[in-house]
């Protein structure tokens, strides 16, 4: 993430991820999945800009109507919990510009709770490092701590247990996020295995290896099949991305969907397949890339 002061308080850029590899191993004894993902931020941001309110009160506003501004977002969580762990007396008053989906698998939500953390531990003066605002990010959602970290990793666990790894090159991708979203809660209710684990050693040799073309032939996302039998429609991104052959070194659903996206070889390729999929109105589109993004998440 971005994190910089402006004249009368904080902002902060909050990217969305990708899941170039998902396993589900199982459900744990919490009713969590335990899960092993390699994960990178991409260059999509939301933007939220944070002022000190010295009354108390978390208030935040959003561009997007749909979109709650009480407690049930994870913004205002992120804000109490700090205000709780810490004994503060300071409010904020946040301002949400939405631009990641919601309902995508690109985490858009989480990446703001993350955002928050961060720019009310510098706005307040909290002092708080890295390691504590993981633990707070822990009890809020399981890709947070991920989004405190940002770049590239491999997590496990719950998503919580974060290993961070060095991006060797800038990779470019294209997301198309259809009109329809998908719920994660839905998707992990209706999991069910079919087949045996699948190993992520090939995803990581071809990510150290920087070898774009053996990448793209080990994505994977366990997830995906129960995505698509719980929306079938997601299947037609899935198969316009795959009509595109040679121009994608492989396509894969991000999360628990909606969201797909296709690994391109350069930035210029990634742009001429955004332009192909906005001539379909298929719906929201973007070319990206992940690493070396800029930024700033000093707590």
């Amino acid at each position: 993430m971005i994190v910089r002061e402006i004249p009368d308080g904080i902002e902060a850029l909050a990217p969305a991820k990708l899941n170039l590899f998902l396993e589900v191993h199982g459900k744990r004894a919490d009713g969590y999945h335990e899960l092993e993902t390699l994960m990178v931020a991409v260059d999509w941001y939301d933007t939220l800009r944070f002022r000190s309110d010295p009354s108390g009160a978390i208030a935040l506003v959003s561009d997007d109507p749909d979109l709650p501004i009480d407690r049930s977002n994870l913004v205002v969580r992120a804000a109490e919990v700090l205000q709780e762990a810490i004994g503060i007396r300071s409010g904020a008053a946040i301002r949400l510009t939405k631009r990641i989906p919601a309902q995508s698998g690109l985490g858009g939500g989480s990446s703001d709770a993350a955002a928050t953390l961060v720019a009310l531990n510098r706005l307040w003066s909290c002092g708080l490092d890295l390691m504590d605002l993981e633990r707070l990010g822990a009890g809020l959602g399981s890709d947070v701590p991920f989004f405190l970290r940002g770049g590239a990793a491999v997590c496990r666990g719950r998503g919580e247990q974060v290993e961070p790894i060095a991006i060797p090159r800038p990779l470019h991708f294209v997301i198309v996020r259809p009109a329809v979203g998908v719920s994660t809660a839905e998707v992990y209710r209706r999991f069910e295995r079919t087949g045996p684990i699948h190993p992520m050693e090939e995803s990581l040799k071809a990510w150290r290896q920087v070898d774009i073309a053996r990448l793209g032939r080990s994505l994977f996302n366990r997830l995906q099949e129960t995505a698509e039998r719980l929306v079938p429609e997601l299947t037609q991104v899935r198969d316009a991305l795959k009509s595109l052959g040679s121009l994608i070194d492989g396509q894969l659903m991000s999360g628990s969907g909606s969201a797909y996206f296709g690994l391109c070889r350069d930035r210029e390729t990634a742009q001429a397949v955004a332009r192909h999929f906005e001539t379909l109105g298929q719906g929201s589109v973007r070319a990206v890339m992940c690493g070396p993004l800029e930024r700033d998440s000093t707590p």
